[in-house]
């Protein structure tokens, strides 16, 4: 096994070594051309000084054709451009470069919902990924889970005005039936959040920024009149106000194709929570990454990788949770809880039919977790008892003029316990 390691390490290293070299032997062969004009075509709802901000290629730079070839690739990205392409333009001795870009719909409703025996949710709102023509995201959601409301109000400025700066706000409620862990038993409470949010972000260059933010939210836990245990153990009822400070690193190099994708991101978070009603702190730490292959015309091999630690409190209460919603399809809402946990999803789309505007997708999934027990030891992590494993299938409808439009669903069994199963339904990929 570590000769096999090593061979794909050696062949990995070698083919990054050769895919640079023939960039910089590509780039020492292009000749640069200085632009004296940037124009933009076809943005009829996307504001043009937005657009300016989010390529490289400025007025009097000398630029070269893979440098605008980079730009392209990042009007793609935004998610009101479908497509777009450039042409280089000489009037009166003067280089005029033309981007043109297709614009799609960003306004798109939210539709979720899902289940498995005991247990079903449904999701309905609306989200604008270009209000206001700037590439500003506002999002309204309402959520209800086993008869419990939800609903939040989002607003993201990822780029203001010079796009090194940015900020997000949200207001949240949140209300769920949360089964707590005790030595008797699970424990059902009935839980609410309320929170207050903000951030601010500092951009470095297209792909790369930093946030920093705030959150301050009060919790309150209920148990719940249904309990399977006749004497629950854990408090009947009890309240928090916390404040909550974030740290959050993103890289993303992920590049659309119409729904293809191919690259990958990194987002990395520390987290840090202060209980005003006792003084005491709960920190917690959050790495994901993602991938995304095309081998094939047809096929997009998309994988995510989660890692997550926190302060390891023997406590009903830990962070990280196992959810449908979240990380392993058809596991239910928050079936278990842990203090660390390792997540990797993997799925093999596969195109169907593909049109102009519609495409179908045929979907091999896995989902793959594991958790580290409220004051156990990371040994917990490769206890076959802790791990979930899902496996199954799911279909996509994709209608490419929308951004975000695809019909997704999903069913998965438990290879461990066969008579865990269910379906999960939504809008968008699953990540």
């Amino acid at each position: 096994m570590t000769g096999i390691f090593k061979q794909l390490l050696f062949l990995f290293i070698s083919l990054s070594s050769f895919q640079v070299l023939a960039q910089q032997t590509e780039l020492e062969n292009e000749t640069a051309l200085r632009i004296d004009q940037i124009q933009f075509v076809g943005n009829e709802k996307t504001n043009t000084l937005y657009l300016e901000q989010v390529v490289s290629c400025k007025k009097n730079m000398e630029v070269f054709h893979s440098d605008i070839e980079k730009d392209v690739k990042q009007l793609k990205n935004l998610t009101s451009v479908a497509n777009a392409s450039y042409d280089i333009v000489t009037i009166d001795n003067r280089t005029i470069l033309q981007f043109t870009v297709e614009e799609r719909i960003t306004k798109l409703p939210i539709i979720n919902f899902g289940g498995i025996k005991n247990n079903l949710w449904f999701g309905l709102g609306l989200v604008e990924n270009n209000f206001k023509g700037n590439g500003n995201l506002l999002l309204g959601y309402y959520q209800n889970t086993d008869g419990r409301h939800t609903a939040e109000v989002f607003f993201r400025n990822p780029r203001n005005k010079s796009g090194k700066w940015g900020y997000s706000a949200s207001v949240r409620k949140w209300s769920s039936i949360e089964p707590l862990f005790f030595n008797e038993g699970n424990v059902q409470y009935l839980y609410d959040n309320n929170s207050l949010s903000f951030s601010l972000i500092r951009n470095f260059g297209l792909n790369q920024n930093i946030e920093l933010g705030g959150s301050i939210f009060r919790e309150s836990y209920l148990q719940s009149e249904q309990q399977d245990l006749v004497s629950p153990p854990g408090p009947k009822s009890f309240e928090l106000t916390k404040f909550l400070t974030k740290f959050q690193f993103s890289q993303r190099n992920v590049f659309y194709s119409e729904f293809y994708r191919k690259g990958f991101s990194v987002n990395a978070t520390a987290q840090n929570v202060y209980s005003f009603s006792d003084g005491s702190f709960f920190n917690s730490v959050e790495v994901e990454g993602k991938a995304f292959l095309r081998p094939r015309k047809k096929l997009n091999i998309a994988s995510r990788l989660r890692l997550a630690a926190s302060t390891n409190n023997d406590s009903p209460f830990a962070p990280f949770v196992a959810d449908s919603h979240v990380n392993i399809r058809g596991i239910g809402n928050r079936i278990d809880r842990g203090t660390a946990q390792a997540i990797f999803n993997l799925e093999f789309r596969y195109t169907g039919i593909h049109k102009k505007y519609w495409a179908t997708q045929f979907v091999v999934l896995s989902d793959l977790g594991t958790w580290r027990n409220p004051g156990g030891d990371f040994v917990d992590l490769v206890d076959r008892n802790n791990f979930r494993h899902f496996v199954g299938g799911g279909f996509r409808i994709i209608y490419q003029k929308v951004f975000g439009a695809t019909f997704r669903l999903d069913y998965s069994i438990d290879i461990y316990n066969l008579e865990d199963r269910g379906f999960v339904i939504g809008l968008g990929q699953y990540f």
